[in-house]
């Protein structure tokens, strides 16, 4: 039998080193946090552009400091790999791998199943594997854990396994990393034990929860929490636009109530890799003890519709203008599917590029965050971000802000464009503006 107090003691002291599949998003920054308290790392990747680029010190994400990865890779010098046979090598593996979709809403493990699959032939005995891809309840048991214990080597005693779900919200300048409390759970006590003090290194907080099940289903209610709520709102604006109610300032006002409510702000759709993919790994999982996920799926539908809501009020807006959509020439600001950040996945300014497009306008957009349009799953429109400037502006016949970046000049837009369909309320700071303001 493994002794874990071997591995323990090795994490105590720092010595352990710290293997990261996936240096996206959620991996880099943790590999970041570790290696800044002083854990061997190896980052490891498919895609070896990243891998060049993070052991040259170059960022690849815009909030992600140059300077932070270059005093990593200084200390470690080439510390990312594309060479999985690594893995034997380190003493804790942490899985960040993506956890999409497919076309029929169900969830797409390849890459978790890939990646297991790669691990289980470096396992040795002794290593602690942590999964942190957001999935369903059920998925570190029943699919990790068998995976591994092909190799004859059972978890709980040969190795250890947890899930410790992702927290991050790239952009986001009030928490970080290190500062968010990690949810941990294991597959054993003691497997929940070594995983909590590993993160213990270099997380403030820790929060210790019965089992790995726990821990996924834990995941899964925070971000269904806000999916059904951004939906409600969203439904609630299509509601007090026909009554001619502005949602923006009915939100303000339920936020000074102190108890019993918190804000959530309608939208052009749902974005990024959490929300709008996350609550249906419940729906399909939900689905083999033969229960419906009413709300869920509810939610998913009023989220989904907003882009062609936008769609259709900017039609409308052209229509009092006596103009079409087709032959149209529209400018899109925002393709990030947040503020002040450069991820576009799921964003729903593709999806608005996508209707447009169809109805026959010519698409222009700006994004500073994403110069250039790449080529995903889904689309593959071949376009980049082009400046606003006053003459592009008179040649628009409407301005869809669809992301609410802040270094955009609302009030140049507002002085020269003539149409502005208005997703994210930026124009309410702007005074007397020129432009014809509609709210979408």
């Amino acid at each position: 039998m493994n002794n874990p107090q071997i591995l323990m003691d090795k994490i105590t002291s720092h010595s352990a080193t710290i293997g990261i599949i996936g240096m996206g998003y959620v991996g880099l920054p943790l590999a970041i946090e570790f290696a800044k308290s002083g854990f061997s790392i190896i980052g490891f990747d498919l895609d070896e552009s990243k891998v060049t680029a993070i052991n040259n010190g170059i960022s690849y994400i815009k909030h992600i400091s140059e300077e932070s990865i270059k005093s990593i890779s200084d200390c470690n010098q080439s510390f990312a790999s594309t060479d999985f046979t690594k893995l034997s090598e380190v003493d804790c593996i942490i899985i960040c791998v993506p956890t999409p979709l497919n076309q029929y809403r169900e969830p797409d493990m390849q890459y978790i199943e890939n990646t297991v699959n790669t691990i289980a032939m470096h396992l040795k005995t002794g290593q602690l594997i942590t999964l942190e891809s957001t999935t369903y309840p059920g998925t570190t048991s029943g699919l990790v854990r068998p995976i591994l214990e092909k190799t004859g080597l059972i978890a709980g005693k040969d190795f250890f396994l947890a899930f410790s779900p992702e927290r991050e919200d790239p952009g986001n300048k009030s928490f970080s990393t290190k500062s968010i409390t990690k949810i941990v759970g294991g597959y054993t006590e003691t497997c929940g034990k070594i995983a909590g003090l590993m993160y213990d290194q270099v997380i403030s907080a820790t929060h210790m929860v019965g089992s790995t099940d726990i821990a996924e289903a834990t995941k899964l209610l925070e971000n269904i929490f806000r999916s059904v709520n951004i939906a409600l709102v969203n439904e609630l604006k299509v509601i007090f636009e026909k009554m001619d109610i502005d949602i923006w300032e009915v939100i303000k006002a339920a936020s000074t109530k102190p108890f019993g409510y918190m804000p959530f702000y309608p939208g052009p759709g749902l974005g990024g890799h959490c929300i709008p993919i996350d609550p249906f790994y419940l729906t399909w999982k939900a689905k083999e003890y033969g229960i419906t996920t009413r709300f869920i799926e509810l939610a998913g539908e009023i989220n989904t519709a907003m882009p062609e809501y936008v769609v259709n009020r900017t039609e409308s807006a052209l229509n009092d203008l006596e103009k079409s959509v087709k032959g149209s020439n529209l400018l899109i600001i925002g393709i990030a599917y947040k503020q002040n950040i450069d991820d576009d996945r799921e964003s729903p300014s593709l999806r608005l590029i996508e209707l447009f497009s169809e109805l026959g306008a010519n698409i222009k957009y700006h994004d500073t965050y994403v110069p250039i349009l790449k080529k995903s799953r889904k689309y593959d429109f071949g376009l980049s971000s082009t400046d606003i400037t006053k003459d592009l502006l008179n040649n628009t016949d409407a301005v869809i802000i669809s992301t609410a970046h802040s270094d955009i000049n609302y009030e140049f837009i507002a002085e020269n464009a003539k149409l502005i369909i208005d997703t994210r309320n930026c124009m309410a700071s702007v005074k007397n503006p020129k432009a014809i303001i509609i709210k979408a």
